[in-house]
């Protein structure tokens, strides 16, 4: 065996997104040989890959037919989480990836959805924040445990920035953590937009492979004040199937597809989309109408990023501090693994610039 044969068979294993080969891709590395044994790096495009398991075993089997079928193969992973950051503009520099959380309506169970989105994006292994915008609604503080608890200051580079929170091993802010929450925030749209912006110059977010943003629900000033100040990734759209959210969720779609945001949207999720009884684990029960949200994305020829089930325990775990990515119970957090791994497999599609037959990019 030689590293040439080694690379020769690997350039037979497809990375299943990108549509090229991982060793034109350069993403073998350190390969190494000692008889029967060869050990390599694949580095992934991001550490909460969906697909390590798939090419992984697509690289031991090239190795094994094309190379040595005595072959012991250990293939290692690593990271190096895409960007389509052209350069590290003064905003947010150590920020690779910026996906906001939109939704046309309230009550939809957005901020569940950016909430466990970015735990199971850290639990992936991925470094992430998550910011509450929801100026007038805040929620983070309850469904992270962490009412009545402030944020350090720290001084960075002779200017005072804001520390977030730790929390479950991802990074927090919220309006909730710098207003008693017994005062409502009455604020004008510049005032709010004023907050938002102090949300990204003055909290010290450091290096983050994605920063989850929690928006508010519909289409008004914070959205515009971010997506114009903010080098945003694109957006991920959450609607329930009922034909009242699929009509708001609309608005959203259209908002960012506008040409003074001209923000990508990385795919749909449709939350609440069947209700299953802990005592019928084998029913399904389609409250809100049925699969509403698939057929709205494939109308608008994005990316549908899965199902969220109605769930009793989801809504326990948000209210009780303990999101349910952070619970044992199996059925709900793999759909929300499933629905985070479609998002960084569409997020990477998009960094790599991947035909808008697979990322659409509303004009």
């Amino acid at each position: 065996m030689t590293k040439e044969k080694v690379l020769e068979a690997l350039s037979n294993v497809q990375e299943p997104d990108l549509g090229k080969d991982i060793v034109t891709l350069n993403m073998v590395k350190d390969i190494t040989i000692e008889g029967n044994y060869v050990s390599f790096t694949v580095v992934l495009t991001t550490p909460a890959c969906p697909l390590k398991d798939m090419i992984k075993n697509a690289c031991v089997n090239a190795v094994k037919l094309l190379v040595n079928k005595d072959a012991v193969v250990n293939v290692k992973f690593s990271s190096n989480t895409t960007s389509n950051r052209q350069s590290n503009e003064a905003l947010l520099p150590k920020v690779k990836n910026i996906i906001a959380v939109v939704s046309g309506k309230g009550g939809v169970g957005k901020s569940t959805v950016a909430a466990n989105f970015a735990l199971a994006l850290a639990q992936g292994g991925a470094t992430v924040g998550l910011m509450d915008a929801d100026i007038y609604g805040p929620s983070v503080p309850i469904m992270f445990g962490v009412r009545g608890e402030r944020p350090k200051m720290m001084d960075a580079n002779g200017k005072g920035m804001i520390v977030p929170l730790e929390r479950y091993g991802i990074k927090l802010i919220s309006i909730g953590l710098l207003v008693d929450e017994k005062n409502a925030v009455v604020w004008r749209g510049p005032m709010a937009s004023s907050a938002i912006r102090q949300f990204i110059t003055d909290v010290y977010w450091d290096e983050l492979d994605y920063l989850v943003i929690d928006m508010p629900p519909g289409t008004g000033d914070i959205h515009l004040t971010l997506m114009q100040t903010v080098p945003v990734t694109g957006v991920i759209v959450v609607t329930t199937p009922q034909d009242v959210a699929l009509a708001d969720a609309k608005k959203g779609i259209a908002m960012f597809g506008q040409a003074q945001l001209k923000v990508p949207v990385i795919g749909l999720v449709e939350n609440m989309s069947y209700f299953t009884p802990a005592e019928l684990p084998d029913n399904k029960y389609y409250i809100f109408g049925k699969e509403g949200g698939k057929k709205l994305a494939e109308e608008y020829d994005i990316p549908f990023l899965g199902q969220i089930p109605l769930v009793q325990s989801i809504r326990e775990g948000g209210d009780a501090g303990v999101p349910i990515m952070m619970s044992d119970d199996a059925v709900s957090k793999k759909a929300f693994e499933d629905f985070a791994g479609s998002a960084v497999r569409s997020i990477a599609m998009l960094n790599a610039n991947i035909s808008k037959e697979k990322v659409a990019e509303l004009v």
